[in-house]
């Protein structure tokens, strides 16, 4: 199983970025997907989880309403849209998966992760 996230970069407070995650190697579909972040000095955090069909999103409250989750079983990627970035998002990035139904928000029930993509807000 790999995943692969990309899309971080600079950008300014205000700004926006898409992260993505394509996965291979598992039945895309079967799984639910998350997004956790990691700023330095911290733990790892969930952001955002989707379930196989996209009917059922979660966000942590500090992102709700900036940041959306959506993903295409056609293309066994997971997006993460983010607007509004500001500084306190700045953290390294990683999509999960997790085999079942519900959407998990702790790093430690997801079985497979990406390597992480740097997002940097600057103020």
């Amino acid at each position: 199983v790999q995943l692969q996230a990309s899309g971080g970069g600079l950008v300014q407070a205000g700004g926006s970025l898409r992260l993505s995650c394509a996965a291979s190697g598992l039945t895309f579909s079967r799984y639910v997907m998350g997004w956790f972040r990691q700023a330095p000095g911290k733990e790892r955090e969930f952001v955002a989880g989707i379930n196989w069909s996209a009917g059922s999103t979660y966000y942590e409250d500090s992102v709700k309403g900036r940041f959306t989750i959506s993903r295409d079983n056609a293309k066994n990627t997971v997006y993460l849209q983010m607007v509004s970035l500001k500084p306190e998002d700045t953290a390294v990035y990683y999509c999960a998966a997790v085999s079942g139904v519900w959407i998990r928000t702790l790093a430690r029930d997801y079985a497979y992760w990406g390597q992480g993509t740097l997002v940097t807000v600057s103020s």
